[in-house]
């Protein structure tokens, strides 16, 4: 199984499981979901989310994803990201993790993920 990784906060993935599928604000603005890979994750977490609470990890599926993935560099940071265009099908998430920040507001990837 292949995996990549989302972030988002707890209430919108428990709207997106009553009320499906899952469609993100960006998928809206961007015409995407942002996506990482377990190597990746980290860095954006860092950047745009650091000290934010409530957040969980989507481990999701690639093989499960109705909508179209594709890797890119959209911002030119010199990696391809995982980015999902269309509304995510709540069955391809296989597992979703918590993602607490540690106490100086960074993260770490949860030993859950290590698993994948």
């Amino acid at each position: 199984m292949n995996t990549i990784l989302h972030i988002t906060r707890r209430e919108d993935w428990e709207t997106a499981v009553t009320t499906p599928p899952y469609r993100p604000e960006s998928l809206e603005t961007e015409g995407f979901i942002h996506c990482s890979t377990v190597a990746q994750v980290i860095g954006p977490a860092n950047e745009f989310y650091r000290g934010q609470t409530g957040l969980v990890l989507l481990v999701i599926d690639t093989g499960k994803v109705e909508p179209k993935i594709i890797y890119e560099d959209c911002y030119e940071t010199g990696q391809q990201f995982p980015h999902i265009y269309g509304p995510l099908n709540v069955d391809a998430v296989v597992q979703v993790v918590d993602f607490p920040p540690n106490d100086d507001g960074l993260f770490a990837l949860p030993l859950e993920i290590g698993n994948w």
